[in-house]
This record gives C-alpha cells, structure tokens and sequence, in this order.
C-alpha cells in the first residue's frame, strides 16, 4: 500500500505540515458555513481543480458530516457547466470511493464520529483519518 502522502509531508517538513494543520483548523473554525457547507464547497472546489484525492477525502468527510449522497454528487456535478465534463468525470469515481468508505466506516465503528474514513490515495482501500482531518488538497 503505498504512503499516505500527507504522513510523508509530516515527516519530511514537520513544521510545514504543522502549519497547515493549524490552517485548516482555523478555517474549520470560521464563522459563516456549517461544517456539512464546508465540506460541500470543498468538493465543488477540488472537482474544478480535477483533485480526484481531495474530492474522495472531502466527501467522506462531507458524509460524516451528514451530507447526503445526492449533495456530494451534486457538489461534483455541478461543475459541468463551469469546468467541463472531464472534471466530473475524473472526480466522480472519487466522491462515490469516498462516500463508500464513510459508510464502511460508520457501520464498523457503530455511527461512531471521532474519527473519519477517507480513500486510500485514491486507492479506493478505507484509511481512518482523526477529527483533526487532514484536509489533503494535494
């Protein structure tokens, strides 16, 4: 199984990762959207930049959140219009992997919401990332 790119990024630039951890709390933090919102716009955001990796890891996090499927598929479908049909194309296969592996996850730890699932590196394989979720938006 290969590395997770964002424990690789901890161990070559600690203080980087670190930083960005801090980032992504303090947007989490922000007043203005719930987190379900959140994590809807960054599908939206991570299909119109063709970021298969993120759309996996931020609909799994948007279905912990209690989005529903269809919001996580609209939030990728919704870029037809403005992006193309090669990105929702590309990202589809992703939301579906990671809505696919919330599931999995919720069921195996009982609606358990401390922790969240996450794709694999698009590898479709369930990982568990913590509630401090790492944002990768590689």
């Amino acid at each position: 199984m290969p590395e997770d790119p964002f424990e690789m990024l901890q161990r070559e630039c600690p203080d980087v990762a670190t930083c960005y951890e801090a980032l992504v709390e303090a947007q989490r933090a922000a007043p203005g959207l719930d987190a379900k919102t959140k994590q809807l716009v960054n599908i939206a955001i991570q299909t119109a930049g063709r970021n298969a990796r993120g759309v996996g890891w931020h609909a799994a996090m948007a279905r912990g959140e209690g989005a529903s499927r269809d919001e996580i598929v609209g939030a990728v479908v919704m870029n037809l219009h403005l992006s193309g049909l090669g990105p929702v194309l590309e990202c589809l296969p992703a939301a579906i992997e990671g809505i696919q592996a919330s599931e999995q996850h919720m069921a195996a730890a009982g609606g358990d919401q401390t922790s969240r699932p996450a794709p694999n590196a698009g590898q479709g394989e369930p990982a568990t990332i913590n509630s401090q979720a790492r944002a990768v938006s590689a």
